[in-house]
């Protein structure tokens, strides 16, 4: 992590439900076939990290919606989630900056 960064990102991108997943499919049918019962639908998508700084972290929620609309992810076909983590003197859920 960079030196000063406040908060630390975490976007996960999964394809969306009824989207055509290769590469799920495939991990799905290998486990299968090793022996590992019980394995249901399996979904290979992307685990993104990034540093960002921002006022605030309700601020912080929208930029990284905005990312995640315009580059990080394909919204035709993909979802997502992020987590952000506040870093040491980086914004704080409802406290002052």
């Amino acid at each position: 992590m960079r030196r000063g960064a406040e908060l630390l990102v975490k976007v996960f991108v999964t394809s969306r439900k009824g989207i055509l997943d290769p590469q799920g499919r495939a991990v799905e049918q290998s486990l299968k076939s090793l022996g590992f019962g019980g394995v249901g639908a399996v979904h290979v998508g992307r685990y993104i990290v990034l540093e960002l700084d921002s006022p605030s972290l309700e601020q912080a929620r929208e930029t990284v919606r905005r990312m995640c609309g315009q580059l990080l992810t394909n919204p035709n076909i993909e979802d997502y989630t992020f987590e952000i983590e506040p870093q040491e003197g980086g914004p704080q859920e409802g406290g002052p900056r």
